[in-house]
């Protein structure tokens, strides 16, 4: 099972979870730095297109930690929505097209 870490007490403001998210996924040079950048590359987790480090297998999930997340929580409620909101909408996608969910969100 693939997993990746992201270090919830180095997010503060939505410029350093887009760095935390570019240098932890392996997204490449043109991110946008925005969440509609961070849903795209990671709807490529199971293709070769080199959106990420990740290339999964058909069924196979990547596992996203966070840590320091009750401190994140409460400094950023509206980050942590929108990264929850993010990864359905990407699991949503997965099931539109009749694949198994594709990413786990595990606040630490």
């Amino acid at each position: 099972m693939a997993t990746v870490q992201l270090a919830g007490d180095r997010i503060t403001d939505w410029d350093s979870f887009h760095t935390e998210s570019a240098q932890a996924f392996g997204f490449p040079d043109f991110y946008g730095r925005n969440m509609d950048a961070w849903v795209d590359c990671l709807s490529y987790l199971r293709d070769d297109e080199g959106m990420c480090r990740f290339k999964l297998k058909p069924k196979e999930v990547l596992t996203i930690e966070i840590s320091h997340s009750a401190d994140l929580h409460k400094r950023l409620p509206d980050l942590v929505e929108d990264v929850e909101f993010c990864c359905t909408a990407i699991n949503d996608r997965c099931e539109d097209y009749g694949e198994p969910p594709v990413i786990e969100l595990v606040w630490k």
